[in-house]
């Protein structure tokens, strides 16, 4: 493999994961504003990682369901 095709390769799993980070985000904004509008006031971000893995969790679990 060269170097082009391994650094393809990573920049396109670096995207996909961002974009997951992004609709998680999004969505858990959409769901749960009080939480989301909560931590940023206090600029305590931890609930909302918090939040955050428990949507990206919830997601696979739905995934791995149907495979």
């Amino acid at each position: 493999m060269t170097l082009a095709a391994a650094t393809v390769k990573t920049s396109g799993a670096i995207a996909v994961m961002c974009v997951f980070l992004a609709a998680s985000t999004i969505w858990l904004v959409l769901s749960d504003p009080v939480a989301v509008a909560t931590a940023v006031n206090t600029g305590d971000l931890s609930s909302v990682y918090a939040l955050v893995t428990r949507v990206l969790a919830d997601a696979v679990r739905s995934v791995l369901r149907y495979l």
